[in-house]
């Protein structure tokens, strides 16, 4: 620590957390997450896992400091097979008043080794490490510090060289979004490359995003987070998940959207609801899930012929979301949708799609910017 650095409270202080859903107290510090903790003993450890980590979660002040330093512990998680000690957890974005700065390595933590069934076997502690931003432009101006996406972030200590205020009212709207790994986009190449950062950003809205890794499932616990959670605009991304594991058929699918939503709605009566479904994902369109990967390449392992008698593809799932919110819409003017293949279209997987199921870096940069067009732009839901 720089003698000439002082500290600055991570609570009850200056600092907004934003982006999170709720701010709980731990050994090493303070830890946002993106699903309120009373939801553990309602889901699983991939949940948590994901709840935690930090996509779209940015620590936000008003300084004219020109140094500071954030202490923080991650949790990585990693095969265990894959030892050596691993090097990546990440990055920090900075923006200062809104333009974004040089990133920082995150450090790597602790770490979380994980079996092919993605079960912990064992962990290895780590310690808390120093993000130091320096060389920032003189004056006062409005700081965000983003997380990295999709690692584990306890917030241990912040220190600046000059005073830190609260940061200044954007005056926008909260847009609250719920995804799958689409949505966290893990392989996106900054917390500033997540898409629905990039959405908000040219929207000139506060994101939240409940984007979930593997775990977009209609969970009921999700419902009531998100109903619980005040928000001008909410977005649900619906289908991968369910549809590559075959969670569901169509019988049981049915009334689950419609409950989920029903839970939504008890929150939030009004507001702009819009649901979104898949994009392009060669494997699953006409194919039933399971899937599996070989060589690196999504497989649907399901029997075509099954989607007559109840089996979920994509198109089976595009189709019956557009439904359900026609159907919906002749008593909820507020609800709307959006097809996938519009982010992302059949013909363009494989210029965005890394591996035929996740988006590239700039695979997520078209998606939210098409995002940003038909949501927020002149007709779209979320316009105005």
């Amino acid at each position: 620590m720089t003698d000439a650095l002082r500290p600055v409270p991570l609570t009850d202080g200056p600092v907004a957390i934003r982006g999170a859903l709720e701010l709980v107290a731990t050994e090493a510090g303070v830890l946002p997450r993106r699903l309120p903790e009373w939801t553990i003993a309602q889901s699983d450890a991939s949940m948590e896992r994901q709840a935690t980590s930090g996509s779209g979660v940015r620590l936000a002040f008003r300084s004219a400091a020109t140094t500071l330093e954030l202490d923080v512990l991650t949790t990585v998680p990693m095969m265990a097979e894959n030892e050596p000690h691993p090097d990546d957890a990440g990055l920090f974005d900075i923006t200062l008043d809104g333009v974004p700065g040089e990133p920082r390595r995150a450090p790597v933590g602790t770490v979380i080794l994980l079996d092919d069934t993605m079960a912990e076997r064992g962990r290895v502690p780590g310690r808390p490490s120093t993000v130091r931003f320096e060389g920032l432009p003189p004056g006062v101006k409005d700081v965000e510090i983003w997380l990295p996406q999709w690692v584990k972030t306890e917030l241990v200590a912040l220190r600046a060289d000059a005073e830190v205020e609260p940061p200044a009212p954007t005056g926008h709207r909260t847009w609250l979004h719920h995804g799958s790994s689409i949505s966290q986009c893990n392989e996106a190449d900054s917390p500033l490359g997540v898409w629905p950062v990039i959405a908000a950003r040219a929207a000139g809205v506060d994101p939240v995003n409940v984007g979930l890794s593997g775990n977009c499932y209609l969970d009921p616990f999700v419902a009531r987070s998100i109903r619980d959670t005040p928000a001008d605009l909410i977005s649900l991304k619906l289908g991968i998940n369910f549809t590559a594991k075959a969670a569901f058929v169509l019988r049981s699918l049915i009334p689950t959207i419609h409950g989920f939503l029903d839970t939504i709605r008890e929150g939030h009566p009004d507001t702009p609801l819009l649901v979104v479904s898949p994009i392009a994902c060669p494997a699953l369109e006409q194919t039933p899930g399971p899937t599996l990967w070989r060589d690196d390449v999504l497989y649907a392992t399901g029997d075509p012929a099954t989607a007559a008698t109840g089996a979920l593809t994509l198109q089976t799932v595009r189709r019956e979301l557009h439904r359900i919110v026609t159907q919906r819409a002749k008593q909820d003017p507020n609800i709307h949708y959006l097809d996938g293949l519009a982010l992302v279209a059949l013909d363009e997987a494989d210029e965005y799609l890394a591996e035929g199921l996740h988006p590239s870096p700039t695979g997520y940069r078209v998606i939210g910017e098409r995002f940003a067009r038909l949501a927020f732009g002149a007709g779209g839901a979320f316009a105005g």
